[in-house]
């Protein structure tokens, strides 16, 4: 076996090596490229990135280029939890690290500091009844906890104060249709909020991103003194387990279909629904409790409805009411059921069963 040969077997065992067999950026898998400069296995989408940056990082592909022996034992030596435990040492913990779905939203070192404590500056804002974006200026305070945003006149005083409370913030850009998009959420009067939000700098949008980390984790901190970081971390921000339309009947289930925008939210345990993607209240809300109180999903075929175009159905049993849903694929319907099921795998914790009497009160 020629040198060639053998040294590329040796990276592509290497690269499946626990650590190693998960984009050092982006936590794609079996990644087939390599800086070999900085020690880690990237996936080809970060690989351009790594490029760009030729004085920090230079990449190879472990299968088309040639690697010489000392480039290969330096491969062999280091590695993604190597590197990363030299690299990322001083990385804040609110610090978001870019999932392979969204691995564009990475920002340089540099950066981090600027999204510690207040933040300030203008977004394009979309509105509320007109659809158009906008700017507005918008500040973000530590010391208060409040997300505020200004139309024109600051002196008039701000257009809405939001509690860093219930403040969460997710990459949106094929939903907001640009791709720098961000959707911030609220929790106002009881019910879920949106404001959807963008800039034309994909490094501000981020630097927009990890201000709203931080300063969820200060709130964190100083709501749950006793709490360590590692115990706080998933409650900075998340992602939604589930979102897409579905039809929706009425309690009594003769009630015409009507299409609806439905967002699983699995830390809440909140199936929410909106008229559109890009409303900005929620219409109503269905609490997701656990199997062992009463709650389930199956996949049905209602009887006696009226109005829906799609067929592929499914139904939820909470203890109060029946729910029923309906998807345009089956494919949709798989993924609902999977999502529902795994949300009432979970037992419920204490704040639960304050949501769950909250959304009875509301109807």
């Amino acid at each position: 076996m020629s040198n060639r040969e053998r040294n590329k077997k040796i990276l592509l065992d290497l690269a499946k090596r626990a650590g190693d067999d998960r984009c050092a950026d982006c936590g794609a898998p079996e990644p087939d490229w390599a800086s070999c400069s900085l020690g880690v296995f990237v996936c080809l989408e970060c690989s351009g990135t790594h490029r760009s940056l030729p004085a920090a990082s230079r990449v190879k592909s472990i299968r088309l280029d040639f690697w010489d022996d000392e480039l290969v034992e330096f491969m062999k030596a280091n590695g993604n939890t190597t590197a990363k435990a030299f690299y990322e040492k001083a990385v804040p913990t609110f610090y978001y690290r870019p999932h392979q779905q969204d691995s564009a939203y990475v920002s340089p070192p540099g950066s981090w500091g600027s999204a510690l404590g207040a933040y300030g500056g203008v977004l394009w804002k979309k509105g509320k009844d007109n659809g158009q974006f906008l700017k507005r200026k918008f500040v973000l305070s530590d010391v208060d906890f409040t997300l505020k945003y200004f139309t024109k006149e600051e002196t008039k005083g701000p257009k809405a104060v939001i509690s860093i409370k219930t403040l969460n913030a997710t990459f949106q850009p094929e939903k907001i249709r640009h791709p720098h998009g961000l959707q911030i959420t609220f929790s106002e009067d009881g019910r879920t909020c949106n404001l959807f939000v963008y800039h034309e700098s994909g490094q501000e949008i981020v630097n927009w991103f990890n201000a709203i980390r931080a300063t969820r984790l200060a709130y964190l901190k100083t709501a749950f003194p006793t709490a360590s970081d590692t115990e706080l971390i998933p409650w900075i921000t998340r992602n939604y387990m589930k979102e897409g339309y579905m039809e929706k009947t009425g309690p009594m289930q003769r009630e015409a279909f009507r299409k609806r925008w439905f967002v699983l939210d699995s830390q809440d345990r909140k199936l929410l629904y909106f008229k559109t993607q890009l409303d900005a209240v929620e219409l109503g809300a269905v609490f997701i409790g656990p199997e062992d109180k009463g709650y389930s999903v199956t996949k049905s075929k209602p009887k006696g409805t009226r109005g829906n175009k799609w067929k592929f159905g499914l139904t939820v049993e909470t203890p109060e009411r029946q729910f029923v849903f309906m998807c345009e694929q089956e494919r949709e319907q798989h993924e609902w059921l999977q999502a529902l099921r795994h949300v009432m795998s979970k037992p419920m914790l204490p704040q639960d069963y304050t949501t769950e009497a909250n959304l009875r009160r509301k109807r």
